[in-house]
């Protein structure tokens, strides 16, 4: 039998293994090639868990808006989910366009301030006004294209909305009294939050400024720890709505950042190699499901 507290132990446990694929990010001298395969990697296994995530979320808002439609359930109920579902997809795509639009504008805004002190300095060939025109380019290249820490901090978020419906799903099995069933979530949902800690680490592996332990930490908990606070609220409140809505917030986010990393891995690689490198992220995503599959689940 599972009491409370080793439910709340497990839930964390499950969210925590996201750290065992951050270590990629630490990676050094990759060539942009490898650098564009292991990006592609982990746009596999972001598109899988934009399936994933859908397939869940329509699920019961297809049954709320069956049963509404058959005089069998509530038609405020069906249109709530419907509600939840496209308006938390439509946020979640809107909304981090929206953020990133005023990232690029804060840039901006800064290079606008810098340009006025490029004008008098001296124009030496190797002088600091090249030097100085360099690391504008630098910046602007990287306000466009976008920054390798900001978009694995938009993936982590993307995927910690994610994991927050999968604590929920752990929570509210356990507050149904469907103890076995919780299980199995934890041990499926670790197993495939590994793989997500990819997802992170892909942008970030390679680059010449080698990320920060504290920083991948913080990644790690953004990313996994929602899965520890969605067990909580699931085994103490139970609402389809909440779990739909989560969900379709982070499918819309992860679209979103998926769309960002594939512009990126085809300034660094060739088509084919990142046709390979998704392939293989969604072999791993939909093998890692299938432990929850085989589970009963």
């Amino acid at each position: 039998m599972l009491d409370f507290a080793e439910l709340l132990l497990f839930g964390a446990i499950a969210g925590l293994t996201i750290f065992l694929g951050l270590p990629m990010a630490l990676l050094q001298s990759v060539s942009p090639r490898k650098k564009g395969f292991l990006n592609a990697l982990s746009m596999g296994i972001l598109v899988f868990l934009i399936s994933d995530v859908l397939a869940n979320a329509w699920a019961p808002t297809k049954l709320a808006v069956t049963s509404a439609y058959t005089g069998t359930g509530s038609p405020s109920d069906a249109a709530l989910d419907l509600l939840a579902l496209f308006g938390g997809l439509g946020l979640g795509l809107l909304g981090l366009a929206s953020y990133e639009q005023r990232y690029i504008r804060r840039i901006t805004l800064a290079l606008k301030s810098f340009r006025p002190r490029l004008e008098g300095m001296t124009d030496d060939l190797n002088g600091p006004a090249t030097r100085a025109r360099e690391t504008a380019q630098e910046q602007r290249s990287t306000t466009l294209f976008g920054s390798p820490y900001h978009l694995a901090t938009m993936i982590a978020m993307s995927i910690g909305l994610h994991n927050l419906s999968e604590g929920l799903a752990i929570g509210q099995s356990y507050a149904s009294g469907s103890i076995a069933l919780a299980v199995v979530l934890i041990v499926g949902f670790g197993a495939h939050n590994a793989t997500e800690g990819f997802g992170i680490a892909g942008p970030l592996t390679g680059i010449l400024e080698k990320p920060r332990v504290s920083f991948l930490a913080k990644l790690g908990l953004i990313g996994g720890g929602p899965t520890f606070l969605g067990t909580i609220i699931g085994s103490l409140w139970v609402s389809e709505l909440t779990y739909v809505l989560f969900l379709s917030l982070a499918a819309g986010a992860l679209v979103y950042v998926t769309l960002l990393m594939y512009n990126a891995a085809r300034r660094q690689s060739s088509n084919d190699l990142i046709m390979v490198g998704i392939f293989i992220g969604l072999l791993a995503g939909f093998l890692t499901d299938l432990i929850v599959s085989l589970g009963g689940a």
